[in-house]
């Protein structure tokens, strides 16, 4: 990315010329280095690459054309301005045709080379800034995920910000949308990543061992203790503490994380003796932790000071197309894994896979692939090779994408009405025959379900 002061190079090896030169830059926003040979001008672009290079032709050392060419075949970011003394149609040609931004003959004035430095920065910040939003939004990988969805784009720059800093983050989601995927990203791109990463399932340990696990014991604490534990708070010092369902965590307990957070320090079960434990933690749940909050089973205080950088992984049906480039991800994964041929979905499969709820998110998608690799032969999946309770399921929604939905005959033909009216009568009319269903629905109408959710949160703006 483009700093907002730019670089300039000038590589002239006349130093009274090179000096001129970046005296006319003074009152530009850059700064400006001088070099005197070829080599030495692509040691330096090599490892810091300018924003702008201004180039002589002639150098004692080698030609600037043929510097340019090198600049070029190694995809530098730099805007290359030849400069010369030799007014020649073919040279210009030449340049132009290497890379060049521009061209500038021996001599020229001091408002001849600010606009054309001037130009030069300005488009290497706008090419900089488009790489960058490509790479936001064209990513359909990152850390584990996949997605290609503006939704999980989101969720992929929420997470690559916060995982410098050692904020909370709290992240929230239905089962299966990948919870420990996301600390576990967090942790990878942190500072913390040659540190140990130490996940606890709240849910999966009883409530009375639980505080034991999270904070370690003495030897002869309670019984059974008959050693000393650590924990995971002490295990994972330096590194991250990925408490999963965090609402699961009884109150008591809760008052002794929130002691932890404030303090850095944890006390195991059995032990008078405070430790310090520097650690950065994620923590995660499928429930509403503010309702949990509102009802009193989940610490207020805590809530607040877990929730610094909130993450609210999408659900799978609320992202598009992605259910696709994950069903063919898992299928290419498990042919492999089981020596099997398929290579891809029939277009029946494709629509019922678009059209399905998925209620238990990216796992269920994956189990449900696996179950059609291991029970089923070929190369393409077909309708029929899907669980039969999949099929029942969605069998409705993929004959229906098939064909259109019934719809009243026309009371008069007579009557106009607007057509965000008639938009409106008909996607309520689908989504009430796919039983509130809006991936059937959206299948049915040969539209994506994001679109019909955009539709119904602009009505109900209009109502408010």
């Amino acid at each position: 990315m483009l700093n907002a002061r730019g670089r300039v190079l000038i590589v002239e090896d006349a130093p009274a010329l090179a000096e001129t030169y970046a005296e006319y830059l003074k009152t530009e926003n850059c700064s400006v280095d001088i070099l005197g040979t070829g080599k030495q001008a692509l040691a330096a672009v090599t490892v810091l690459p300018p924003d702008v290079l201004v180039l002589d032709v002639n150098l004692p050392d080698m030609n600037g054309i043929d510097l340019l060419r090198e600049i070029r075949s190694r995809s530098l970011p730099i805007e290359v301005v030849i400069v010369t003394g030799q007014a020649s149609v073919r040279l210009a040609v030449e340049s132009m045709k290497e890379g060049a931004l521009d061209f500038l003959t021996k001599p020229f004035s001091a408002d001849r080379l600010r606009v054309t430095v001037r130009n030069a920065l300005e488009r290497r910040k706008l090419e900089s800034q488009v790489a960058a939003i490509q790479e936001e939004t064209g990513r359909d990988r990152f850390c584990g995920f996949i997605g290609q969805s503006m939704a999980m784009q989101s969720i992929y720059r929420i997470v690559q910000n916060a995982a410098a800093s050692k904020a909370t983050v709290f992240v929230t989601g239905e089962s299966g949308t990948g919870k420990e995927l996301c600390a576990d990203a967090l942790h990878k791109l942190s500072r913390r990543r040659e540190k140990p990463f130490v996940a606890i399932n709240c849910a999966a340990i009883p409530r009375d061992l639980l505080e034991s696990e999270v904070f370690g014991h003495a030897k002869g604490a309670f019984t059974g203790a008959t050693a000393d534990r650590a924990g995971a708070a002490l295990q994972a010092n330096g590194g991250t503490l990925f408490l999963d369902e965090i609402c699961e965590m009884d109150l008591g307990l809760q008052a002794k994380m929130l002691r932890f957070l404030q303090t850095g320090t944890v006390q195991r079960v059995g032990e008078d003796k405070p430790r310090v434990a520097d650690v950065r933690i994620v923590c995660a749940t499928n429930r509403d932790p503010q309702s949990e909050v509102a009802a009193g089973r989940f610490r207020e205080d805590l809530f607040y000071r877990l929730n610094v950088i909130p993450v609210d992984l999408p659900p799978l049906r609320e992202r598009d197309h992605d259910v696709l480039l994950i069903a063919r991800h898992f299928l290419r994964q498990f042919a492999v894994e089981d020596a099997k041929k398929f290579t891809g979905f029939s277009p029946a499969v494709e629509a019922a896979l678009l059209a399905y709820a998925w209620p238990g998110n990216v796992r269920e998608l994956q189990n449900t692939v696996r179950n059609i690799v291991v029970l089923n032969e070929g190369t393409t999946v077909e309708f029929d090779m899907l669980p039969r309770a999949f099929q029942l399921g969605v069998g409705g929604a993929a004959a229906a994408a098939a064909r259109p939905i019934a719809m009243p005959a026309a009371e008069s033909t007579t009557i106009l009405e607007p057509l965000d009216t008639v938009v409106r009568r008909t996607i309520e009319r689908a989504i009430a025959q796919c039983d509130g269903n809006i991936p059937k629905a959206a299948a049915a109408l040969q539209v994506s379900p994001s679109t019909i959710y955009r539709r119904i949160q602009a009505w109900q703006a209009e109502q408010a």
